[in-house]
């Protein structure tokens, strides 16, 4: 033990008063004041002794140097925080830009103008700009615009291939370096859709030498309010229509694979994690790839909610400031561009203030989750092992399991669709506080909505295509559960419509006090023979109806 220094003062009556007072102040309601109180009420004329620091330091006075100290210290920016000042590797330099707000400065080589600075400057809160996929989806969105305004005659021909052009670079990911405005930010998404307009107007502007507007040619006839919702429509029905479907299919079909492989296994089955009566490996297969296709089926009408666009309502979903067929033209055009079939939603004022289709979609995607956390549990379950769990399965070793136990394998693929699948559900709370920022005309949580929606169907393309390639496919059954299928308990629910639930009962009860099989048990406490008993107990009946 170091020793202490200590500090003696002479107890006046003074002294004793400022203590009273201090340990009232500086220590009420903490344990230790009932200490010092009868502390006090010992002491007399006399010395008592305090460590120098420390230990009756008062708190309020530890609490101000705290925060003196954290006064003093510069905040600490972490390396991804430089990428949120705007600027684009190895620039250095900037020109002058103007908008509505007066002049700005931007990176020189930044195709952005004046108004996506003030975002990048305004929000440096996450580092995470917008998903690849909602900026394809923007591209295609102002491709469409520029194609139906042609149409009506209010841009030219010329004006109206070069926007097409540069909006079909931005889709294919061309520029997506100049798209750094953060995903949390104004909630309507106008810096996003700004940031689309002044990219794709300068392309086109150094492309055809034309001088190309932003707001008054790319944005004609749209506002942020119909594009966001617009964008985060079409690019979640893009990445469930590309991605998610072709890979629940795959899933789908390893599982019927092994739902056939496994038909002619019979183990144990289980309710409650207890023994019950004889199932198929094959049959619970068949259970998980009937949760896969129930999820397509499912998605399929979330499709249909999606492939609605907001476009054309613009502000409010009024649809002012642009013409009455302007939004039929633009969603046939972006379905052109797009790959796939869009179309005026027919209640502009719900696609606008609400998040209806996404929140829709959301809860098919979370239900989705939850069904992938199910197999993968059971599963890992049934691959428990090797030697001293269920063991009924064999999963494929794709990697070492522990740095410590020399040959040990974990299940884990299934362990990281599980977390995908928790990270899902957690997007799909966030979808929930998304749809509860509607007020009046306009939900003012697009950009958080549209991240977490697009995470969440990206997840489960990932995962369910992991799933199927490192674990499913590679799955193989056991002797295990055959061999442990005759020593089960439950074989005595076939006795019981032959001799009666109690007497069967007892029987179960009773062979699993002696350690017998329901077989040896029948056959000291019941009338009927080897060969009845046999036929009765045979498990092969006790997997489907009785004829």
């Amino acid at each position: 033990m170091p020793k202490i220094d200590y500090t003696s003062i002479r107890v006046t009556k003074e002294v004793r008063e400022s203590l009273q007072n201090y340990v009232e102040e500086c220590y009420n309601d903490l344990s230790i004041n009932s200490m010092l109180k009868v502390h006090m009420e010992n002491l007399n004329e006399g010395h008592v002794r305090f460590p120098k620091y420390g230990m009756y330091e008062c708190p309020e006075s530890r609490k101000q140097k705290m925060r003196s100290s954290i006064s003093k210290k510069s905040i600490k920016k972490s390396a991804n925080n430089l990428s949120l000042t705007g600027s684009l590797p190895s620039d250095p330099y900037t020109r002058t830009e103007s908008d509505t707000m007066g002049e700005m400065e931007v990176p020189k080589s930044a195709l952005w103008g004046a108004s996506t600075q003030r975002a990048v400057l305004n929000f440096p809160i996450s580092g995470i700009p917008m998903s690849r996929s909602f900026i394809r989806a923007l591209g295609y969105i102002k491709a469409g615009a520029a194609a139906a305004n042609a149409e009506l005659g209010i841009i030219d021909d010329e004006m109206k291939d070069v926007i097409i052009s540069a909006s079909i670079s931005v889709a294919d990911g061309n520029f997506d370096e100049h798209f750094p405005v953060d995903v949390f930010q104004t909630g309507s998404g106008t810096s996003t859709n700004m940031n689309a307009n002044e990219v794709i107007a300068n392309i086109s502007s150094e492309e055809s030498g034309l001088k190309i507007h932003p707001n008054d040619h790319v944005n004609q006839g749209q506002s942020s309010n119909d594009v966001i919702p617009s964008a985060l429509h079409l690019s979640a029905l893009l990445e469930i229509e590309e991605n998610l479907c072709p890979a629940l299919l795959n899933l789908q079909t390893s599982l019927t694979q092994k739902s056939d492989e496994f038909m002619s296994i019979i183990k144990t089955g289980r309710t409650h994690l207890m023994d019950a009566t004889p199932i198929r490996l094959g049959q619970e297969f068949v259970g998980y790839a009937g949760l896969i296709e129930r999820s397509l089926d499912r998605l399929l009408l979330a499709k249909d909610e999606l492939s609605l666009l907001a476009l054309g309502g613009t502000a409010v979903g009024t649809g002012v400031n642009t013409k009455a067929k302007f939004s039929e033209l633009a969603c046939q055009y972006i379905s052109k561009f797009s790959g796939i079939d869009v179309y005026e939603t027919d209640n502009h004022f719900l696609a606008q203030s609400s998040l209806d289709g996404a929140l829709t979609t959301s809860g098919v995607l979370r239900g989705l989750a939850v069904s992938l956390q199910k197999i993968a549990n059971d599963i890992r379950l049934m691959g428990s092992g090797p030697r001293s769990g269920i063991s009924e399965l064999s999963l494929p070793a794709v990697q070492p399991g522990s740095s410590i136990m020399p040959g040990k394998v974990n299940p884990v693929i299934p362990e990281a669709i599980i977390q995908a699948s928790s990270q899902v559900i957690a997007c799909d709370a966030a979808l929930v506080q998304s749809g509860q920022g509607g007020y009046f005309e306009l939900n003012t949580m697009l950009p958080f909505a549209a991240h977490n929606l697009l995470q969440a169907v990206s997840l489960l393309s990932n995962s369910v295509e992991v799933f199927a390639a490192k674990c499913i496919d590679g799955l193989e059954a056991t002797d295990k559960g055959p061999e442990l299928l005759m020593s089960g308990l439950m074989l005595a629910t076939t006795l019981a419509p032959v001799i009666g639930y109690e007497k069967a009962a007892k029987i179960a009860k009773e062979a699993h006090k002696s350690g017998q099989t329901v077989l040896e048990t029948s056959l000291d406490l019941t009338d009927l023979s080897e060969e009845e008993l046999i036929e009765i107990l045979n498990p092969e009946k006790m997997v489907k109806p009785s004829d």
